[in-house]
């Protein structure tokens, strides 16, 4: 992977990230447009980005996370710290699929153009849906966190939309707009993270065999830490309004274009 293309896939995945559009199924498309062979490789690069995108949440939402992570370390039973274990209850289904399943995931990701095209039209369809949704007033039980984890779950294919998943599925349970966003983008730092520290590791022990060549990472990586900070904000807005459902048109386009050039490979 050259600096030029690492360059225009981080930008391509910390703008597509927060926005419901499937960030990996935008980073395989892109993949397979520039004809990235290796797929361990992409796959590194991708886990790294998507780390570098998710340090914008801690950017963006650092006074929740603060104020969460003091309230939690106090042991004290009010709403900060029911949240907190809503929030690693969430992460469980991710946790469990990426210990036990992980190279199955990772031959996932080999850029399968009409497979990201078809489950791209399963986003559109959750979006379209969320136009449906009652009032939303709730705030997160332990259901609706368990399935809005299974959701998160779902995303590991990609052309499912991480935050269009969970935040569709917050909505769908009527939970209040700014929690169910709140929530969204919060609840991924913890599976991310952690698949982050594990692939670092490994990393680092093959550094010294040049098996890995790390300034494509970097660069992607700041890429999409900057691009992804404007998108978050971005996003919280278009949440608030009411506005997500929009997108499932821009996902039915790009999904049905992905069909159709997966079957003329």
């Amino acid at each position: 992977m050259s600096w030029l293309e690492a360059l225009i896939l981080g930008l391509l995945q910390g703008l597509t990230e927060f926005l419901p559009v499937s960030s990996s199924g935008h980073l395989e498309l892109g993949g397979a447009l520039f004809g990235l062979e290796d797929p361990h490789d992409f796959f590194t690069f991708n886990i790294i980005v998507h780390g570098a995108t998710f340090l914008s949440v801690v950017v963006v939402f650092w006074r929740s996370i603060a104020s969460l992570t003091l309230n939690f370390f106090r042991f004290r039973w009010n709403a900060e710290m029911k949240f907190v274990l809503l929030l690693l209850a969430s992460a469980v289904p991710t946790a469990i699929v990426g210990l036990l399943f992980e190279g199955q995931i990772e031959r996932i990701f080999e850029g399968r153009v009409a497979f990201i095209g078809f489950m791209l039209l399963v986003t559109a369809t959750l979006l379209f849906l969320t136009r449906f949704v009652p009032k939303n007033t709730k705030g997160v039980t332990l259901k609706s966190a368990l399935t809005i984890g299974i959701a998160q779950t779902l995303a590991i294919l990609p052309g499912i939309s991480r935050s269009g998943a969970t935040i569709s599925t917050a909505l769908f349970f009527g939970i209040e707009r700014t929690q169910a966003i709140r929530f969204s983008f919060l609840m991924v730092l913890i599976p991310i993270f952690g698949a982050n520290f594990l692939k670092i590791i490994s990393m680092s022990e093959q550094a010294g065999t040049g098996t890995i060549d790390i300034a494509p990472m970097v660069i992607g990586a700041v890429a999409a830490f900057t691009t992804g900070v404007a998108a978050c904000r971005w996003m919280l807005n278009i949440v608030r309004r009411g506005k997500i459902e929009y997108f499932s048109i821009y996902c039915l386009i790009v999904g049905i274009t992905a069909i159709i050039a997966g079957s003329m490979q």
